[in-house]
C-alpha cells in the first residue's frame, strides 16, 4: 500500500538509491513515524532542513565536513521515501505535499553547489571568484530543474492532462537524438547534479585535497561542472522540446 508498483515503473521519478536499498529500510522509518503526529508535510519539511544541513557542512575543510554531507544526503533520500509512505498511508496526500517535496529537492541541489564554490575559496572568510563559479553552476542547475518543472505548467495552461513519467515520452522523436541520448547513458554526467552524485563527487574531491594538502580536487571538480551544467541545460531543454512531453 505504501508503496504502490507505479513508484518503480517511473522513468525519472525514482532515485537508484530507491530502487537498490532505501525503499528497502524506508518502512523501518515510516513505522516509527505513523504513531506519532508528525505529519507527511513534516517529514518532507525535515528533507529540506537535511538538505541544507548537507550544503552547510559541505562548506567546511577537510574530508569529515564532506563525508557528512554524504550522510545526510542519504538521510534526506530516506526521509523522501518515507514521507510519500506516511502521506498513502493515512490517505493524505496532497498538491502541497508535492509542491514541499519539490522545493526540498531544488534548494537543496542548488545549494549544494554555492557550498562547493564556498568550499574552494577556502570557506567563509575568504568568498571570492570560486564561490562566484559555484554560483553560476547553481543557476544552470536551476534551470534545468525549471525546464522539467514548465513542461507541467505549459501542460496545465493548456488544458493538456500530466505527462506520463515513461520513457516512450521522454524520448525524442528523431532517430538522431533518440541515439545521442542512448550513448549518454554510459556517460552520465549529467546527474552530476543530483544531490547524491554531487555529494559523491565532492567527497571524492575532498579526498584528493586531502592527499595534495591544497584545494586542487574541488576546484577540478568545479571547474569541470560548469561545462557539464551548461550542456545538460542545453541538451535537456532539446530533449524536451523534441519528445513528446509538449504534444
Amino acid at each position: 500500500m505504501t508503496q504502490p508498483a507505479s513508484l518503480f515503473e517511473r522513468n525519472s521519478g525514482e532515485h537508484w538509491t530507491g530502487r537498490l536499498y532505501m525503499r528497502r529500510v524506508s518502512p523501518y522509518v515510516t513505522r516509527l513515524i505513523l504513531p506519532t503526529r508528525i505529519s507527511a508535510d513534516a517529514v518532507t519539511g525535515a528533507t529540506l532542513v537535511a538538505g541544507l544541513a548537507a550544503a552547510a557542512l559541505l562548506t567546511l575543510p577537510g574530508v569529515i565536513p564532506a563525508a557528512g554531507a554524504v550522510l545526510l544526503v542519504q538521510v534526506q533520500m530516506l526521509l523522501d521515501c518515507s514521507d510519500g509512505e506516511v502521506a498513502r498511508w493515512r490517505n493524505t496526500y496532497s498538491t502541497r505535499g508535492i509542491y514541499l517535496d519539490r522545493m526540498s529537492h531544488y534548494v537543496t541541489e542548488t545549494a549544494l553547489p554555492i557550498a562547493l564554490g564556498i568550499r574552494a575559496d577556502g570557506g567563509w572568510d575568504s568568498i571570492g571568484g570560486w564561490t562566484t563559479l559555484g554560483l553560476l553552476v547553481a543557476v544552470l542547475v536551476l534551470m534545468i530543474r525549471a525546464e522539467s518543472a514548465i513542461v507541467h505548467v505549459a501542460r496545465a495552461a493548456s488544458g493538456k492532462p500530466l505527462v506520463e513519467d515513461t520513457e516512450a515520452v521522454a524520448a525524442p522523436r528523431g532517430g538522431l537524438l533518440r541515439r545521442v541520448r542512448r550513448a549518454f547513458r554510459y556517460l552520465p554526467f549529467f546527474r552530476a547534479f543530483v544531490a547524491v552524485e554531487f555529494t559523491l563527487l565532492a567527497f571524492a574531491a575532498a579526498l584528493v585535497d586531502a592527499i595534495t594538502g591544497d584545494l586542487t580536487g574541488t576546484r577540478v571538480l568545479l571547474v569541470a561542472l560548469l561545462p557539464f551544467a551548461a550542456v545538460t541545460a542545453v541538451g535537456h531543454l532539446v530533449a524536451i522540446l523534441t519528445s513528446s512531453r509538449l504534444r
